[in-house]
């Protein structure tokens, strides 16, 4: 019961909120939203929303501590993976 409840709290925004939020651009949250590597997203009475939480778990797969962390590259590859 306490997981469904923790569902109802969340706060979801629409696709540019969210790229306000992540430093990007709405089309590029569209782009990768078709291709595949964006953020978790949902579609709800035919809107798309992101949870604030998926935005940051996103956000975090691509923390790196430097250019040299093997994530960079894995990190840099994915925003650049279908230009």
């Amino acid at each position: 019961m306490l997981d469904r409840t923790a569902q109802l709290t969340t706060r979801y925004v629409r696709t540019p909120e969210a790229a306000r939020l992540l430093g990007l651009s709405s089309r590029t949250l569209e782009k990768y939203r078709c291709h595949g590597n964006g953020p978790t997203f949902r579609k709800l009475g035919g809107r798309v929303v992101y949870a604030i939480s998926d935005l940051e778990a996103w956000a975090d797969q691509a923390a790196c501590s430097s250019t040299s962390d093997p994530r960079y590259v894995e990190a840099r590859t994915a925003g650049n993976a279908h230009r």
